[in-house]
């Protein structure tokens, strides 16, 4: 399957229909030194990173790439390293509304024996 999203240009006022595969392999190729993955169709629902994309992205390139949007609970983080190869994952709504403390991501990560830093 092959993943389309809407990437946004002249700060989001245009759009451009953009395989995210492809703009991830072009970025690699011109330089970038890693992926920082925003799903927007996953941001801030709490739902879950989006693993599907996450794997497509990771399997095409070689460089790392970092899972952003859509933990909303600890499970989430050991989920996103166990079903991807993400090199790292973030979060920032969870944190700021002070839903999940950084210390149970922390800790739960740790339980599964899961590097963290």
């Amino acid at each position: 399957m092959i993943c389309w999203y809407q990437c946004t240009v002249k700060g989001g006022r245009e759009g451009r229909d953009v395989d995210a595969v492809q703009l991830a392999t072009v970025c690699e190729k011109l330089g970038a030194g890693e992926i920082l993955l925003n799903c927007i169709d996953k941001d801030g629902t709490n739902s879950g990173f989006d693993l599907e994309l996450i794997n497509q992205v990771s399997q095409a390139v070689s460089i790392p790439v970092i899972a952003s949007s859509g933990a909303g609970k600890v499970e989430h983080f050991s989920e996103v390293f166990a079903k991807t190869s993400a090199e790292a994952a973030l979060a920032a709504g969870i944190f700021h509304r002070e839903e999940v403390p950084i210390s149970a991501v922390k800790e739960h990560l740790r339980s599964k024996n899961i590097e963290i830093r």
